[in-house]
């Protein structure tokens, strides 16, 4: 015979005002993922909905129960692991957590799609101790950072050109001369090096022709899309088709990208120097691992935040 499980009534109208989303925190942060309470209210609580979603994130579920007017009840379930956010849902919304998932080595940008206990599962990694980092990464201090997920996708666009694809034309041609440099070298004391000339070699020439890809013809697609949105006008499919299409293609890209730059990362023991390394030696493994925190970023960016928006955005203008 199933259980059913026992929901919880919490009367906020008998505590202190002060008390009152305190303790439905307290209450919040007791459950378990599937496990479920009810707040009890003489009035709608939907602000504390807001700040549930805001400190919480995207882990639960909000179900009005009674809707006044004398009486308002809520029943607020805590969802599970594969209900909640993905990798790139919470770098997307904080992206101060890249830092917790670029130390267990797992992949926010090509893997964003991902929930927690999938790369748990996948990487072996303790889920509870990965939850407890994020959670800490959550109660410390809010760092100043561009809230991307706010900007208009073609101000998005523009920034990740302007940043992003200018940062990778002025790095690969530099980044090209100390990685052979090196290899030529000390290759024979470290013949990693050789492989990683030859990675990164892979790498600097599909981001080449990747990048003008992206300005030639989706960004500018992209922008046609937000400005037919503000203007309340109806477009006729591009020529290319869906967005879809040419997302697919450049997600596959990143993805072989990152593939690549995972395989530079295990060469070089996550760019660990080596007791007889000189100053290229050392200025190459210090920018390489610059150039794979700026790739990951710019790949999130457009993964996790341009590319969703935009095919959600080119649903609402198609004729």
């Amino acid at each position: 015979m199933a259980i059913t499980q026992t929901i919880e009534t919490l009367d906020v109208t008998v505590l202190e005002p002060r008390m009152k989303h305190p303790t439905i925190f307290q209450w919040f942060d007791k459950l378990k993922g599937g496990e479920a309470f009810i707040i009890h209210n003489d009035h709608d609580p939907k602000p504390l909905y807001y700040q549930l979603l805001g400190e919480r994130g995207n882990v639960f579920k909000w179900e009005y129960l009674e809707q006044g007017p004398a009486v308002w009840e809520v029943q607020i379930s805590k969802l599970t692991p594969e209900e909640g956010e993905s990798v790139g849902e919470l770098v997307a919304k904080d992206y101060r957590k890249a830092q917790v998932f670029k130390k267990y080595g797992i992949d926010f940008c090509c893997g964003g799609k991902k929930s927690v206990k999938q790369v748990c599962a996948e990487k072996g990694i303790s889920q509870d101790e990965l939850e407890a980092e994020l959670i800490a990464m959550d109660q410390a201090e809010k760092e100043r950072d561009a809230e991307y997920d706010k900007w208009d996708l073609g101000f998005l666009a523009d920034y990740i050109v302007n940043m992003h694809h200018k940062y990778l034309r002025e790095a690969i041609p530099a980044l090209y001369e100390y990685t052979t440099k090196i290899a030529r070298v000390h290759g024979s004391r470290h013949p990693e090096l050789v492989e990683v000339v030859k990675h990164y070699t892979n790498v600097a020439n599909e981001l080449e022709a990747h990048m003008p890809k992206e300005e030639r013809v989706l960004f500018p697609y992209i922008k046609q899309l937000e400005e037919a949105k503000k203007s309340g006008v109806k477009l006729e499919p591009a020529g290319f088709g869906s967005i879809q299409n040419p997302i697919n293609m450049m997600e596959m890209e990143h993805e072989s990208a990152g593939g690549e730059m995972e395989r530079i990362r295990e060469l070089t023991d996550n760019y660990t120097l080596p007791a007889d390394a000189c100053a290229t030696y050392t200025v190459a493994f210090k920018k390489l691992k610059e150039f794979e925190d700026d790739l990951f970023r710019h790949i999130h960016l457009e993964n996790n935040i341009l590319f969703p928006k935009a095919i959600e955005m080119e649903k609402e203008v198609l004729k």
